[in-house]
């Protein structure tokens, strides 16, 4: 038999942290071998199925970065990623990016370490939302030229919690239908006072925030006559731990580069 593959998680007492624990250590390829937080984290020291509501694992949380893991899993915050992408360079470590909110300096950073480590980094982690994102680009490229036009709003809802809008999976739904928009698609968030009448070459996005929602994107095809509505829905975050772990897994042996969800499903 073959080694266990050897995971790392950053973020590991946040809320995806955790389920992405949970979820490897259930995995009998996967071992868990460090979870890791900020060095003021006030749960330091205490084990990380503890922490994941599983029972001990006899991984400690721990600000320490292991030398030893095959991939880490990233669901971490933008002030982190800089550190995350330093010691992965470092120790050559493979990475799984689900972090969101990065600066356009932090994308550049990931693009450059790329060329050093096999990175896989997607605005979501969720199978259905990454299958849904191609249906999309279809039913864009055969409505846009149909008469009267075609109109595209995206709607986001997330928990109170977040801190960014509108969401990274909603803005790489917008920009993959805007590749076969045109050129001239504009981008706008959402609408205030007298706007005067929708322009035919734009995508609109509207964030929500309510409760503990895990995560919902609806994409509106409007028509003059008929729409269609793609709606996309978590109703718990282990669709996004569950395929961070399998983009992990997917690493295995790879190259040098950047992939995506897309690459793990062999789209």
């Amino acid at each position: 038999m073959s080694a266990p593959l050897r995971i790392a998680v950053h973020g590991a007492a946040g809320r995806m942290g955790r389920r992405v624990i949970a979820l490897a250590d259930a995995d009998k390829n996967i071992e868990v071998i460090a979870a890791i937080e900020h060095d003021q984290h006030s749960l330091l020291g205490t084990d990380a199925g503890e922490i994941a509501g599983i029972g001990k694992i006899d991984v400690p949380l721990s600000s320490k970065w292991p030398s030893d893991a095959d991939v880490v899993i990233d669901f971490s915050l933008p002030e982190a990623m800089d550190r995350c992408i330093d010691k992965c360079i470092a120790h050559e470590t493979s990475l799984v990016v689900a972090t969101t909110g990065m600066t356009d300096e932090q994308i550049e950073r990931l693009r450059e370490a790329s060329s050093s480590i096999p990175i896989v980094w997607a605005p979501s982690m969720s199978l259905a939302v990454n299958l849904s994102m191609k249906v999309a680009q279809q039913i864009t490229e055969k409505l846009m030229g149909v008469p009267g036009g075609l109109d595209v709003e995206i709607i986001e809802r997330h928990h109170r919690f977040k801190a960014d809008a509108p969401s990274g999976t909603a803005l790489k739904f917008g920009d993959m239908i805007a590749e076969k928009l045109g050129d001239d698609t504009k981008h706008v968030h959402g609408r205030e006072g007298h706007t005067g009448q929708r322009t035919r070459n734009e995508i609109g996005y509207h964030a929500v925030r309510v409760g503990d929602n895990p995560g919902e994107h609806t994409i509106v095809f409007g028509m003059l006559g008929e729409r269609i509505e793609l709606n996309v829905a978590a109703s718990n975050r282990d669709c996004y731990a569950g395929g961070a772990v399998a983009a992990a897994k997917w690493l295995t042996g790879k190259s040098a580069g950047m992939y995506d969800m897309f690459d793990v499903l062999e789209m």
